[in-house]
This record gives C-alpha cells, sequence and structure tokens, in this order.
C-alpha cells in the first residue's frame, strides 16, 4: 500500500482524486488536551458502585428474557417497541409501550405509615404485544417517514408488521407476516421521501430483501421491491444513503455492495447492474479477515465506511446522484464536482485500524461536524475526523472498561432525540454510548473543553452489569430521555434533559 496522500479538504472528497492513507499516518492523534483516556478507578469500587446503584427513572420488565431489539417512533418518542427471547425453546415476544415515567405525588411525612420503608416501583404497562414469532425478535423498526407501522423480524425468519390504529400511536393491530429466509438479521427503515414506509432486511443465508408496506392492499400489504443474493455469507448489517436512494450492505464474507434499489442511479448513468459498488474479500486492499460487521453512511452521501474483526475500518466512495444537477460546469478539459465524486466511487479512501478487536458500531456526528465514532468489542471508542485525513481525534480506551461497546450515537435534531441538553437545543457534539458492562455513558466530543480527559460528562446504571446479565444491549434517544435494552430482560428509561 502506497504511503503517498493527498490533502483532503473537506467530509465531501468533492474535485480532488482521493487516494489511500497509510495506516500509521490515519491512526495520528490530533494534539488536543482532551486526549487522554478515563481513569477506571478501583475495579472493587465499581463493581461494589455498579450492584447497588440504579439510576432510572422508570422501568418495564414483561419480557421473560433478553431484550435483543429496541425501535423508537419517529414522532413521537415516548413510544417505544422492545423485542426478545422468551427463554429457550419459548418462542420470541415483543412490546410496544410508553416509556413516559409516572407522575408520583409527593406527601408529607405525615402522611405516610412508613415515610422510610421504600416502595417496590411498578413496571411501565404495555400498549401492545407482538406475539407470533417462533424465535427470538431480533431487529425492529418504525417505518418513516410517519412511524405509520412497526415491523418485527425474528430468528424464525418472520417478517411481522403492525399499523398503527390512533392519534399519537397508542392503539396498534397486527397487518400482515411474510417469511422468505430462516433467519433475519437487522432491519432499516428507508428514508426517501418518494418511497415511505419501505424497509430492508438483511438474513443469515447473505440475501438482502426490501419490502413496501401498503395497509390499502388487503391481499398483499408487504411488497416486495427488490430481492438480492450477492453475499455469500451472513448479511451482518445494512444501512440507507441519507436521500434513501441506495442500500449498503456488508457480510461476514466481507463483502460490501451499494444497491441501486430504486434504480436512480442507473437513471443518472451510474453504474450498470444491481451494485453500483462492489467490493469483495477477493480484493486484498479491501480484504478483512473475520468478516464486516458495521456500516454507516456519511451525513453528506459522499462516502461510506465499513468495520469488521480485529479493528479494521475501511472508507469507500460513493457516487453522488443529485450532483450533476447541482455543480456548475467546468471549463474544457477539467473535471467537474459531479465527475469527480462520481469517479471516486467504489475507491478505498483510508485504511483505519486504531481499535484492537472488531468495530460493532459505528456512527457520524450531524453536520457540520464532521466526526466518526467507531465502538469495539475491545471496551473503546474512537473518534476520526473525516476532515482532517480521518485522524483519530479521540481515544476513549476505556470507555466501557473491558467490555464491549454495543452501540454509539450522536445527538441528533430529529423529531426523536431532541432537546437532550436544553430545552429545543441540539447538542450534535454529544455521543452516547452503552456496552456489556451494563451502563450508558455520554461523551463531548468537543475539543478545547474543560471536560475530563475523556470527554466524559456522565454515566447512567442500572441495578446489574459487569457481565452479570446486565449488559446494554441497545438503547433510543430523545424526548429528554434514553431508554435501554437489557440483557436481563429489563428495558430501563432514564431522564437526561439536564445531561
Amino acid at each position: 500500500m502506497s504511503s503517498s496522500h493527498h490533502p483532503v479538504e473537506d467530509d465531501d472528497f468533492d474535485g480532488e482524486e482521493a487516494v489511500m492513507l497509510d495506516p500509521d499516518e490515519a491512526a495520528e492523534e490530533i494534539p488536543e488536551d482532551m486526549d487522554a483516556t478515563m481513569d477506571s478507578g478501583d475495579e472493587d469500587e465499581i463493581q461494589e458502585e455498579i450492584q447497588l446503584q440504579n439510576d432510572s427513572a422508570a422501568h418495564f420488565d414483561l419480557h421473560k428474557d433478553s431484550i435483543f431489539a429496541i425501535a423508537q417512533h419517529p414522532l413521537y418518542p415516548n413510544i417505544v417497541a422492545t423485542g426478545g427471547s422468551e427463554g429457550e425453546d419459548a418462542g420470541g415476544m415483543g412490546y410496544i409501550f410508553d416509556s413516559t415515567p409516572p407522575q408520583r405525588p409527593v406527601l408529607p411525612a405525615s402522611y405516610q405509615s412508613a415515610p422510610n420503608e421504600p416502595n417496590e416501583r411498578k413496571s411501565l404497562d404495555a400498549l401492545f404485544t407482538l406475539e407470533g414469532h417462533t424465535d427470538s425478535i431480533n431487529a425492529l423498526v418504525f417505518t418513516l417517514p410517519k412511524g405509520e407501522f412497526l415491523v418485527s423480524g425474528g430468528l424464525d425468519g418472520k417478517l411481522r408488521a403492525y399499523v398503527s390504529k390512533s392519534a399519537q400511536a397508542r392503539s396498534w393491530q397486527f397487518l400482515a407476516e411474510v417469511q422468505e429466509v430462516e433467519e433475519i438479521n437487522w432491519l432499516s427503515a428507508c428514508p426517501h421521501p418518494s418511497y415511505g414506509n419501505t424497509i430492508a432486511l438483511g438474513a443469515n443465508n447473505g440475501s438482502v430483501w426490501v419490502y413496501t408496506i401498503d395497509s390499502s392492499a388487503k391481499d398483499d400489504p408487504l411488497q416486495i421491491v427488490q430481492s438480492y443474493f450477492l453475499h455469500i455469507g451472513p448479511c451482518t448489517a445494512g444501512a440507507w444513503t441519507p436521500d434513501g436512494k441506495m442500500l449498503a450492505t456488508v457480510s461476514e464474507d466481507g463483502s460490501l455492495y451499494v444497491l441501486d434499489v430504486f434504480g436512480e442511479a442507473a437513471a443518472a448513468g451510474v453504474g450498470g447492474g444491481q451494485a453500483v459498488v462492489s467490493l469483495t474479500a477477493q480484493d486484498q486492499r479491501f480484504a478483512v479477515e473475520g468478516g464486516l460487521y458495521s456500516v454507516a453512511v456519511s451525513p453528506t452521501g459522499a462516502f461510506l465506511v465499513v468495520g469488521g474483526a480485529g479493528g479494521a475500518i475501511k472508507v469507500i466512495g460513493l457516487p453522488r446522484l443529485n450532483a450533476d444537477a447541482t455543480a456548475p460546469k467546468a471549463k474544457a478539459g477539467k473535471k467537474t464536482p459531479a465527475a469527480s465524486a462520481t469517479g471516486q466511487a467504489g475507491q478505498i479512501l483510508a485504511d483505519l485500524h486504531a481499535q484492537s478487536d472488531g468495530i460493532e458500531t459505528l456512527a457520524f456526528a450531524p453536520p457540520p461536524l464532521t466526526l466518526l465514532a467507531a465502538g469495539s468489542v475491545d471496551g473503546s471508542i474512537a473518534l476520526y475526523d473525516s476532515a482532517h485525513r480521518f485522524a483519530v481525534r479521540r481515544h476513549i480506551k476505556e470507555a466501557h472498561d473491558d467490555y464491549s461497546v454495543v452501540k454509539v450515537e450522536f445527538v441528533s435534531a430529529s423529531p426523536a432525540s431532541t432537546a437532550t441538553s436544553g430545552a429545543g437545543t441540539s447538542e450534535g457534539w454529544i455521543l452516547t454510548s452503552c456496552g456489556m458492562d451494563g451502563v450508558v455513558r455520554r461523551w463531548d466530543t468537543r475539543g478545547g473543553t474543560a471536560m475530563a480527559n475523556s470527554g466524559f460528562i456522565r454515566e447512567w446504571k442500572g441495578p446489574r452489569g459487569e457481565g452479570e446479565g446486565g449488559g446494554v444491549l441497545g438503547f433510543v434517544q430523545g424526548g429528554g430521555r434514553i431508554v435501554t435494552a437489557g440483557d436481563d430482560g429489563v428495558a430501563l428509561v432514564f431522564e437526561v434533559a439536564s445531561a
């Protein structure tokens, strides 16, 4: 791999031929006062604190076993769906509930029979029960743009759809079920404004399916838009481009495909087949021993990143389908920005390797920020700056101690995740993370602040953790709350408006 490079001027990589970076150069940290790792403290003290501390404002505990999936309504962030296992050989079950903590009147001590006696907190109630899966519910998603439908995917291969029957999404009913695969690994809602209520799924046999839901079609409400059989190993993750025109999928076999689902790339003269980008492990520059497990697309849609085994991250260029409509015409003999952007499609723009184990989760900060967060099985979080050749802005080596980081996500200004640090404000520099240590944490990703060296802001803990059945397998955030999916079968609600 060549160590030569050209500077990358901005997040879009437009107007310039990008060259793959030397891993040592890519991992060079930008000097800041924020780059030291968080002091994890005495392990015995942490263990005792986790066992005793419960920061939640409410909880939902109807699950009998692990909660594997969690989703949040796009318009009403208090409406949350969870899905998981009912135990060995007991099938799967899911629920929809209102995560709003109940208001408890505070009575004077003279009115209390035993003022110092703690009362056991009651679980939140279910609004609706997701039944019908014969194995664990492995994925959940509300459709875009209005959350008219909730879709569940199971390890039984079933795709089940439910339709909202009331304002504010408090009443639901089962709509339809299909099954084309043995196991569903993930679900993702399409954000394309012209293709509402469309979702994609990836399966254990490597196939990818795209469905549109139409409740008015009584005989066939779950309609297949496309199906793909390109991966030869399990399809582990998928992500739509921000405009919803293309779908990127990765696999355990180390392959990446960017799919032209609606034919808009072909109509723009980009690509000529099902995939506008095709990269496999046969290309030694792209090969990741152990496979790929995560994918995220930049907010600009100019490139994507894939994460895999051993801490490997690859940055891949994407075509800009709408660039030709807005780019100015260039003088004769010079490439237009549109041509340059299209020309970088499928190119490996950077090869990053700051972490020592698998990259489980990837997330981009909302514009105008240019940060990429990567969470690893080694318990660390790495922050890369895409505007500075993906140099490491910060490596929080003990973000979740030695326990796997399951999910990272920046706070955004979307309806489902607003006002987390002051009424009506968006704090896109705040990163939320969860891990198998059973803890949810928030980080300040800005440089030059007075925060602790790691950027640590605060954390929320439940009654169990440190691998004792209390790992957090996912979370959703918005409306001033974080709601978790617990390996112990409990969903905890944390109030974060003052975080």
